[in-house]
């Protein structure tokens, strides 16, 4: 994991729009960078947003953190990533 780069660069500025993205640890902040940046992925986008993550994070810290987290990310996107790593499947919300 490189901790030397610039979330605001790396990402669109709208996923941490209530905040200073610049300020971002990627070692200490991955909880709240790694939801983000998955937040309003679609399954159209969802290649280019997971790959970014992925230039900066491992597989297992992705299903990890969004395994665990309290931000607001949707089914869709956890199925999309455990399609992608070949991982247990585990939602969000119940259905």
């Amino acid at each position: 994991m490189r901790t030397q780069i610039n979330i605001a660069k790396k990402f669109p500025k709208h996923l941490f729009w209530d905040m200073d993205a610049s300020r971002l640890s990627v070692k200490e902040d991955k909880a709240l960078i790694i939801p983000r940046a998955l937040f309003a992925t679609t399954q159209a986008t969802f290649e280019r947003d997971i790959q970014r993550l992925e230039e900066i994070y491992s597989k297992k810290e992705i299903v990890s953190i969004l395994k665990n987290t309290k931000e607001r990310i949707s089914n869709e996107v956890c199925i999309l990533v455990t399609k992608r790593y070949n991982a247990k499947p585990f939602l969000r919300y119940s259905l």
